[in-house]
């Protein structure tokens, strides 16, 4: 296939991708926020809707180092298609059997998990195929375009939901999620995931066992000093930020009485933001010390996650601290983005191919196993210490993580022209 051959099919990847993720993960979206309001209107349970939530992120972290390992040793295609077929028969399945006999507690668990499970295969297939797909001078658009599909589904999905729920059975709650898997089935079966192979890979040709293969990627890992210190400050950015996953809701609803219509505006505009900076990486030209960039990003998290205590120490009027939340959660949408694209970006690019699939297995599975033992460390603190100091103790924590992860040894070994002296090159810390 010639050059501009390649282009031409790497623009129908993009936008063909773009649309494929829009509209399953809006899917899921309606879909999740429709089964939420179902498990919690059949049995008022906080303990049922948590049954839920633990179904649908256990299996994603317990199944995706094996998710890596199937993207590097496996069709990447057929791997997704399959993935996908899975989806639409576990919805499917769940659909039959609620016209059979009625939905059920333990048929939503199942059909969460295998939902969970074979997502994250799609996922990490998905995202260890970017430079496959992509041309590399467009790998920061796509992954721009990525996360404004995302952060649009994250803003609409409950709305739509939420529109439905009042006015459909949960059949057609269903219906919606199997229709998107489908549509988005079609459209990545006309995808090519190997338009931009450099040939190294050992995928389909080279097989080892499961064992031997996650080692291998783990050896890669620890050898790669850069990759490391990526995996380790993503690991350590999701326990803190768990912080603000579970102090905001009690910071502004139980602390400050911010009404629950003004506190779904709050946690909304985190995705606006996110969206918002997707369109704006998209549009830019790629970053050119993506580690650095994101450092500083991190920084300014890390500072937003401690400002938002100010409104407890301050007797401000209600509309204030609204406001002043408001935009707080705007700049965390923002700079999560500023934190992720660059790094996606830089990791498409500096990991090998070969090894891609279980790289981005590891990473994920660390990270959501991280979340839940954060959930657990801080729902427990805040019923013990003022809010102020854990929040307080989160951020000095995550910049004194981020300095010393990312302190100049690293960037020096990541960018070499950084240590010379060269005019108007960026300065770093």
């Amino acid at each position: 296939m010639s050059e501009a051959a390649k282009v031409r099919k790497a623009t129908f990847h993009l936008y063909t991708f773009t649309i494929s993720k829009l509209i399953s993960t809006f899917g899921s979206s309606v879909y999740t926020f429709g089964i939420s309001l179902y498990v919690l209107s059949i049995t008022g349970s906080a303990a049922s809707f948590a049954i839920n939530l633990i179904c649908s992120t256990l299996p994603r972290s317990l199944i995706a180092p094996f998710a890596g390992y199937a993207a590097d040793s496996y069709s990447k295609k057929k791997l997704v298609i399959l993935s996908q077929v899975a989806s639409v028969l576990s919805v499917t399945g769940l659909l039959v059997y609620s016209l059979a006999f009625g939905l059920s507690l333990t048929a939503i668990y199942i059909t969460t998990a295998l939902v969970s499970a074979s997502s994250m295969f799609t996922g990490v297939t998905f995202t260890s195929s970017i430079a496959n797909l992509i041309d590399p001078d467009r790998i920061q658009k796509a992954m721009g375009f990525n996360q404004s599909a995302m952060s649009i589904a994250t803003i609409g999905g409950p709305v739509i939901g939420g529109m439905l729920f009042g006015f459909v059975s949960m059949n057609i709650f269903l219906v919606v999620q199997i229709a998107a898997y489908i549509v988005a089935l079609l459209l990545e079966s006309t995808m090519d995931f190997k338009l931009f192979t450099n040939g190294t890979a050992k995928g389909e040709d080279v097989k080892q066992s499961l064992v031997k293969s996650l080692k291998e990627g783990a050896v890669y890992l620890k050898s790669n000093r850069v990759i490391m210190v990526i995996v380790t400050t993503a690991i350590g950015l999701n326990f803190f930020f768990s912080a603000l996953m579970i102090g905001l809701p009690f910071i502004a609803v139980q602390q400050l009485k911010v009404e629950s219509a003004h506190f779904g505006m709050i946690e909304a505009m985190i995705a606006v933001g996110m969206l918002l900076a997707s369109i704006y990486f998209a549009m830019r030209k790629e970053v050119k010390f993506p580690l650095l960039f994101s450092k500083r990003a991190i920084l300014v998290m890390s500072v937003l996650l401690g400002a938002i205590a100010i409104p407890l120490l301050l007797d401000l009027p209600y509309g204030m601290n609204v406001g002043y939340l408001l935009v707080l959660m705007f700049g965390f949408g923002v700079s999560n983005i500023f934190v992720n694209t660059p790094i996606g970006v830089m990791m498409q690019k500096d990991v090998e191919e070969e090894y891609r699939g279980r790289v981005f297995g590891i990473l994920d599975s660390m990270c959501m196993a991280a979340m839940p033992l954060g959930y657990l460390l801080f729902g427990l603190l805040y019923d013990s210490i003022p809010a102020q100091y854990i929040v307080w103790g989160s951020s000095l924590c995550l910049v004194f993580l981020t300095l010393y992860m990312m302190r100049p040894s690293v960037m020096k070994e990541a960018y070499p022209e950084l240590g010379q002296p060269v005019p108007n090159a960026p300065k770093f810390s």
